[in-house]
């Protein structure tokens, strides 16, 4: 009997359709003598400290790094009736077939539940990206020994090993460097990907609020030609005087020079270029550039965005697959295409009139399988649910998922696209334009701008051109100058974030990392970069601001400062996938990769260990004795148990201490300050000491001998008394 083992339920009925069909039981599919089960991604997680040692469970740093002598992975609770039934059906199979997804997380999920079981059987591979009939056809007749992809799971297991290291010591390590600073119920988490994108929003704002705007001119001329008349921007020669290191004009001298010689003279056409292009129809979405959509046209959240595709996905299964980072589709699904269209017709009625004018025996570039990756785009499916039951932002993302899925099988946009260069007075004007001749797919997007269509500025890419040659004559009616000032880079949204992450190599200034950044998927994955943003908001680091923008926050920008640059940059993960790709073609070992993070680890953990940190909003009120120092709440020793607050300065001498009255300092619990002998008593000959003591509205000095009748007081003056004023009898 064979068990093919599916990474999630859907896969998993794809084979079984292709088996046959079978009967359906308990968390697995009989089809004939084989069996058809499946996981929901990783069914066992990474153990946690106190699952390695108990002690581990405080956070201490005498306790660091924690490094676990043997690994440990245990069934997640909502997994562990599913993998009971997975471990009696492996008793019964006599070959295993691993059904992961095609890359190095779907091979470690399968492998790492045959390890748990201590599976000694036959294992084979089915390496598939898509789950049409033909390809999984294709796949269940080209099975492989699965150890030839076991390299890809390494690779896997080292990531996994590696970011619970760096996560699970530097968290602590840095959470308590910034108690040690003052800081207050606080954790500071630290992790390979969170981090460096949290930087990339810090950095970000900086620039902004950093940012001093240039003044610039901006010329256009109105040029008049027998064939009529169009507007032109001047492009001034590389070497022309009066221009900054971008290339804009800044000195308005030349820019009146450049009027005074231009306006009302003739000129002559010196370039002139009409040339029939064609722009394809528009990828399937991938998840990042499905969010980005979402966050401009909408305003919605990442974490939202994925929650409604996985919703329209398992629910309502009018989407295939979300979490994705490719755009493309396998060519064997072309073939799905009229049942597609006639599945949308019936969901989508208001759309009758667009399903009808697509053409389903259209090709559009977006089938190729030569760039399919281990998931598909994601598409409409041929399931005729019922859209009354989506939520808005379900209905939102439906339409989305619909509309480039219809464009598929629209023709090609094509347009004629014209250049124009004129010559007057030695200075030279271009001019762009556009003029559609076939609206073909673009029919579908009537409402929305596309930035690659934007007008070009100063050029008119939207104006239409008359026709000339070059040669032509025309004279330059007018120049208009007009004053701009450069702008801002603008803020992130989630949209533009998860894009940023996807494309870390563009804020990356080292050549070599920025290689391998760029051959990779920057950082995160399409599965994990909406909750990390999310974890970046609940963790109080990044902030909304307005409806689609987000920012740091003090606590964000706090971190980011003290953390040491090894730690916060994208480079790690550079680092990272250099060594893990060597793992994957079996040319490096998972220990060595694993021990060189342990010297890092230690060598990071050791330089916290020895100060302490102060972070910006962590921070507890003032010290009332010292006034430089902070108040910390501490756990108080022995069996009283509870808190207590004490000055974060008292190695340094300060010795204020007091009690905890619900999470807050109680400032009349303690003796702040020692005593200071009083000046009534001791002119008396008495033995009264002043005490700093709290009053109504403020704290005070008082005699030590008030109940033997000295009522001597004097106002508090940074921890010591004031005896400039009279004093109060």
């Amino acid at each position: 009997m064979r068990l093919f083992i599916a990474e999630k339920p859907t896969v998993a009925k794809a084979i079984a359709a292709e088996l046959g069909g079978g009967v359906k039981h308990d968390g697995y599919i009989q089809c004939g003598d084989d069996r058809v089960t499946w996981g929901f991604g990783h069914m066992l997680e990474m153990a946690a400290p106190d699952d390695y040692r108990e002690e581990w469970k405080a956070w201490k740093a005498e306790d660091l790094p924690l490094l676990p002598d043997a690994w440990k992975l245990l069934p997640k609770d909502d997994a562990k009736k599913q993998l009971a039934i997975i471990g009696k059906l492996l008793k019964d199979a006599h070959v295993i077939v691993n059904c992961g997804d095609p890359d190095r997380e779907g091979q470690l999920l399968i492998d790492e539940m045959l390890e748990h079981f201590g599976n000694r059987r036959q294992v084979l591979r089915y390496w598939v990206s898509a789950n049409d009939s033909t390809s999984v056809r294709r796949g269940l007749q080209q099975l492989k020994d699965n150890a030839e992809y076991t390299s890809f799971g390494l690779a896997a297991l080292a990531r996994q090993r590696a970011d619970w290291l760096l996560g699970m010591n530097f968290s602590r390590a840095f959470t308590l460097q910034a108690q040690r600073g003052g800081a207050q119920k606080v954790v500071l988490s630290v992790g390979r990907v969170q981090t460096p994108t949290l930087a990339l929003v810090v950095q970000r704002d900086r620039e902004i609020e950093n940012f001093k705007p240039a003044a610039y001119f901006r010329l256009t001329a109105e040029l008049q030609h027998a064939g009529g008349n169009f507007s032109a921007a001047w492009l001034p020669a590389k070497d022309r005087a009066g221009l900054d290191s971008e290339g804009r004009l800044v000195d308005v001298a030349v820019a009146a020079a450049v009027i005074a010689a231009t306006t009302g003279k003739p000129g002559t056409v010196s370039e002139y270029a009409q040339e029939a292009k064609a722009k394809s129809q528009p990828l399937a979405w991938s998840l990042s550039a499905i969010t980005l959509a979402a966050s401009n046209r909408h305003g919605h959240s990442a974490e939202d965005v994925l929650k409604a595709c996985q919703s329209l996905y398992e629910t309502h299964k009018l989407a295939s697959y979300p979490r994705t980072d490719c755009g493309n589709l396998p060519e064997s699904q072309h073939a799905d295409a009229m049942a597609v269209l006639a599945a949308l017709r019936q969901v989508n009625p208001h759309l009758a009139s667009k399903i009808d004018k697509a053409d389903p025996s259209i090709k559009s570039p977006t089938w190729d399988d030569a760039k399919v990756t281990a998931h598909h785009g994601i598409i409409p499916t041929m399931h005729a649910g019922d859209a009354s039951k989506l939520s808005e932002i379900e209905r939102d993302i439906y339409a989305l998922i619909v509309q480039a899925y219809l464009a598929q099988f629209y023709p090609a946009h094509e347009y004629m696209a014209t250049t124009i260069v004129a010559d007057v007075a030695g200075e030279q004007f271009k001019a762009t334009g556009k003029t559609v001749t076939r609206a073909g797919w673009r029919e579908l997007y009537a409402a929305e701008a596309e930035e690659d269509d934007a007008p070009t500025e100063g050029e008119g890419a939207d104006q239409a051109l008359p026709a000339m040659a070059k040669g032509d004559a025309l004279t330059c009616a007018k120049v208009t100058r007009a004053d701009e000032k450069t702008k801002a880079p603008p803020r992130f949204t989630e949209g533009t974030l998860g894009i940023a992450m996807e494309n870390i190599h563009r804020f990356i200034t080292d050549p070599a990392a920025k290689k391998i950044l760029k051959e990779g998927d920057g950082i995160g994955t399409p599965a994990t970069r909406a909750s990390i943003i999310a974890e970046l908001k609940r963790r109080n680091f990044i902030e909304p601001k307005g409806k689609k923008q987000i920012i740091s926050t003090a606590l964000g920008r706090g971190l980011i400062d003290a953390l040491p640059p090894e730690v916060k940059s994208a480079a790690l993960t550079a680092a990272f996938e250099r060594t893990l790709r060597e793992i994957e073609k079996g040319r490096a070992s998972v220990d060595a990769f694993v021990a060189a993070q342990v010297e890092f680890v230690k060598a990071t953990v050791a330089k916290a260990n020895q100060g302490s940190i102060t972070i910006a909003g962590t921070v507890g009120p003032s010290c009332p004795q010292c006034r430089t120092g902070f108040l910390r709440r501490l756990p108080r020793k022995g069996d009283k148990g509870g808190f207590f607050w004490g000055c974060n300065r008292y190695a340094e001498g300060c010795k204020a201490i007091f009690n905890d009255h619900k999470g807050k300092p109680d400032l009349a619990s303690g003796v702040t300050a020692p005593p200071v002998d009083c000046p009534k008593c001791q002119a008396d000959g008495k033995t009264g000491k002043l005490r700093l003591l709290k009053g109504a509205t403020s704290m005070f000095w008082g005699c030590s001998r008030y109940a033997e009748g000295c009522r001597t007081s004097y106002p508090d003056a940074g921890g010591k008394p004031n005896f400039n004023p009279t004093p109060r009898k």
